[in-house]
C-alpha cells in the first residue's frame, strides 16, 4: 500500500513575507492572496500555543506543486542560517526549471541576489546554478539543454 498520494507543497518560513513573495513572483511564480492562520488547528499541527502566521501560496505557471511562504507573528521567529553552505544538513534548496538560465541568473543579480557558485553543466543535458535569494534561501535554477 502506498501512503503518499502526491507531492503537494514545500514550506519555507521567512521573516519578510512581502520581500520573499516579490522575489519568487519576479522569477515567474504566481501568488495567491496573503492569509492569516491561527487558532486550534495551527497550534495542534505545529505543537505551539497561541501561534499566528501569515502565508502566501505560490505556483508555477501551468500548476503543479506549490511553494508556501510563511511568516510568524506569534511566537517570534527564531533566526536561521542565511549563509548556510550547500552541505549543511536540512532543506538546502528549492528548484525550478527555467527557459534560459543566463537570463534567470542575470535577473536575480539585477535584483541584488548572487549565485552561490557558478553555472554548471551536467553531461550536456542540464545547466544549473544556485542563487541565494532573500533570507539566504537557495534557489536552484535548471535549464534543460535542447539537442
Amino acid at each position: 500500500m502506498t501512503l503518499i498520494r502526491r507531492f503537494d507543497h514545500v514550506g519555507i518560513t521567512v521573516a519578510d513575507l512581502d520581500a520573499a513573495t516579490a522575489f519568487f513572483v519576479s522569477l515567474g511564480l504566481e501568488a495567491d492572496r496573503k492569509m492569516a492562520v491561527e487558532g486550534e488547528f495551527l497550534d495542534t499541527v505545529i505543537g505551539m500555543t497561541d501561534a499566528r502566521t501569515e502565508i502566501v501560496m505560490l505556483r508555477a505557471p501551468g500548476g503543479g506543486m506549490t511553494l508556501e511562504l510563511s511568516s510568524f507573528t506569534r511566537p517570534n521567529p527564531l533566526p536561521g542560517s542565511p549563509a548556510a553552505p550547500a552541505n549543511e544538513l536540512g532543506l538546502r534548496n528549492v528548484a525550478f526549471e527555467v527557459h534560459n538560465i543566463q537570463a534567470a541568473v542575470d535577473h536575480a543579480a539585477a535584483n541584488g541576489y548572487g549565485m552561490v557558485g557558478g553555472i554548471g553543466e551536467y553531461e550536456g543535458v542540464w545547466r544549473m546554478a544556485y542563487v541565494r535569494g532573500p533570507e539566504g534561501i537557495i534557489v536552484s535554477l535548471a535549464e534543460h539543454i535542447e539537442k
